[in-house]
């Protein structure tokens, strides 16, 4: 009888099949992205250091959500607060031009659902000029 312990042979991991794999992955992901621009709606972020004049013409459309979620375009105030009435209203104000700027101003309260429907109905008509209405901090120094 034969006691002695066989030989034993390391085990080994073949890595270059691995590194195949891998390699054929991200040639696969890279074909198969998109790359496009997702973002088509141009917004206005306020400048800190340089102060600009205002501007002295009023905007061609004001839309305005309110706390309630409803809307108003131009100060007037709309039937119901869907999305298919505020695109109306908003075609029944500006029925051509898409290049005017556009205030969007939202009360503090309104849902960030209903500001976003309506940066969204903006969006799809072919707005591309947003500006978000603010009121200054209490306290804060003025530009």
């Amino acid at each position: 009888m034969n006691l002695k312990p066989r030989r034993h042979e390391e085990p080994e991991i073949n890595m270059v099949s691995l590194i195949d794999v891998v390699l054929m992955m991200v040639i696969f992901f890279m074909l198969s992205a998109r790359f496009n621009g997702e973002g088509r709606l141009e917004i206005r972020l306020p400048e800190a250091a340089a102060a600009q004049e205002p501007v002295t013409r009023p905007p061609a459309v004001v839309v305005t959500v309110t706390a309630g979620g409803g809307y108003l375009v131009n100060n007037l105030e709309l039937v119901n607060s869907s999305a298919d009435t505020l695109r109306a209203a908003i075609l029944k104000v500006a029925p051509t031009e898409r290049d005017v700027p556009v205030s969007l101003r939202a009360d503090g309260r309104a849902t960030h659902q209903s500001v976003v429907t309506a940066m969204d109905v903006l969006g799809q008509l072919g707005f591309a000029r947003l500006n978000f209405v603010t009121a200054r901090a209490p306290g804060a120094k003025p530009p």
